[in-house]
């Protein structure tokens, strides 16, 4: 590897080939003379069968892997996993966990995980969890973890340790980690918890503190990027369609019936574009990227009829944040309040949309059944499936290693298949959406055959502004 360039206190190291390495902080670049030890994994018998089980200094993962002859080699991220040599002595180790923001499947797997890791592998101790999110650090009291206490936590959904928004007050947070002689903080939440993670790690730098910080990225809507996806978003896909499958059994019972189901997705429209493609029975689904109108050629109202007349049925699925602009233009003030964790309080869509079908079809003097499912809390509250136990197992994993490892100020994802430490700006910068000029769009609307729902008289700069993400599957 060639020369590391500070940009702001990032860590970037440029080498041949138009390679770029977005690496993460480690304890040596403040601690030169921090001393390290043996990783007690060498004496694992869990590790005793596996050819290498240290990770190289030197590998890395880049973020795309579709590239073309002449293309630079790209950015990269440094690939997660075990080292030799460790930072921390099991028995000098006092580490906490934290859960913060809204529920998710498989929260208490990756709390699971992270004890057991640190417990197994690592032989620590102490480990304590901070009850009730970000606030518990200053305002309520600490839950001590152990192998009994985590046991079976995987069995159910939520979280054992609470969670609450907002109430971080950085000062606070970092006098309890100070106070309490904490020195590995593991933080389990979305992007405003990862933007939360980030600010308390600048404050224990400043303050010179042997304290590492890491981030399992928390997100049911998928909406975190650079990651291939977040731990609970397989679960909410597969919930999601038990809520789609009984809009189809009461949508073909009656005569002209709408079965209209609203998912989770304030910005990303990942949950209901995947539960979609995996249901095969919706004729229609609307998520925030793509715009859509109600009235005139080429509306939704337009292709409800259409569709009811071929079929006698229908089914809709509709993200949260989904035309939201139609609903404050009809309203006489859009609503500007705000929840704890800062995300503008969205007016309810399916509710309001429900409305306006059923007064267009009384207007036409029409027959209508209309069968509104909102599945929201039931989603998050169940326990992670298989595949997302799988994936909060090795996130947690991960995340320990690094930490072990020195390293700080990172969050742990999976990019191209890979775990890799990436940093906490990479998190925080931008939020993932689906891009509706990607073949993954594309194959939904050739699922449903619905129209695109593009005004004519608007420029397609206009229907598609803003950058956007996409998954990696």
């Amino acid at each position: 590897m060639a020369s590391s360039v500070s940009n702001s206190d990032r860590k970037i190291v440029n080498g041949p080939a138009g390679y770029v390495l977005e690496d993460v902080p480690h304890f040596s670049d403040y601690f030169p003379d921090h001393p390290t030890y043996p990783n007690p994994l060498q004496d694992n018998a869990a590790y005793s069968v596996v050819k290498q089980y240290f990770v190289d200094e030197d590998d890395t993962v880049p973020q795309k892997i579709v590239v073309h002859p002449d293309s630079p080699r790209g950015t990269h991220f440094r690939r997660a996993g075990p080292r030799q040599r460790v930072y921390f002595e099991s028995d000098d180790v006092l580490a906490c966990i934290v859960t913060c923001g809204g529920l998710c499947p498989g929260l208490n797997t990756v709390i699971r995980e992270i004890v057991c890791g640190l417990s197994y592998m690592y032989g620590v101790k102490r480990i304590l969890g901070i009850d009730g999110g970000y606030r518990g650090f200053y305002a309520r009291n600490v839950i001590h973890l152990d192998l009994k206490t985590v046991n079976d936590i995987h069995r159910s959904g939520g979280t054992i340790l609470g969670t609450s928004r907002g109430g971080h007050d950085t000062t606070k947070i970092v006098d309890s980690i100070q106070d309490r002689g904490i020195n590995q903080v593991y933080i389990i939440g979305g992007d405003g918890s990862q933007k939360g993670a980030a600010v308390i790690f600048d404050e224990i730098r400043r303050r010179g503190l042997k304290v590492a910080v890491a981030g399992i990225p928390k997100t049911i809507d998928n909406d975190i990027p650079i990651i291939d996806r977040s731990f609970g978003f397989d679960t909410a896909v597969e919930e999601a369609q038990r809520a789609i499958n009984a809009a189809h059994v009461e949508a073909t019972s009656f005569e002209n019936c709408i079965g209209l189901v609203k998912l989770m997705g304030r910005y990303s429209g990942f949950i209901a574009m995947y539960a979609t493609l995996a249901s095969r029975d919706v004729d229609c689904c609307l998520i925030p990227e793509s715009p859509f109108f109600l009235e005139g050629p080429g509306g939704l109202f337009e292709f409800i009829e259409k569709r009811l007349k071929e079929n006698g049925h229908m089914v809709i699925v509709i993200a949260e944040g989904a035309g939201q602009d139609l609903l404050s233009e009809s309203a006489e003030q859009s609503t500007t309040l705000k929840d704890a964790s800062g995300n503008k309080l969205l007016q309810d869509i399916g509710l309001w949309i429900s409305q306006r079908i059923k007064d267009h079809f009384t207007k036409k003097k029409m027959t209508l059944n209309l069968k509104y499912i909102d599945p929201t809390y039931m989603i998050r509250a169940v326990p992670g499936n298989a595949s997302d136990n799988v994936c909060c197992t090795l996130l947690a994993q991960s995340a320990v290693h690094g930490v072990m490892a020195g390293y700080n100020g990172f969050t742990v994802g999976l990019v191209n298949g890979r775990h890799t430490y990436i940093p906490f700006y990479r998190i925080t910068e931008k939020q993932n959406k689906v891009v509706i000029t990607d073949r993954m769009w594309a194959r939904l609307l050739s699922s449903t055959n619905q129209p695109s729902f593009m005004r004519h008289d608007k420029s397609d700069s206009n229907q598609l502004a803003g950058e956007a993400g996409t998954m990696k599957w």
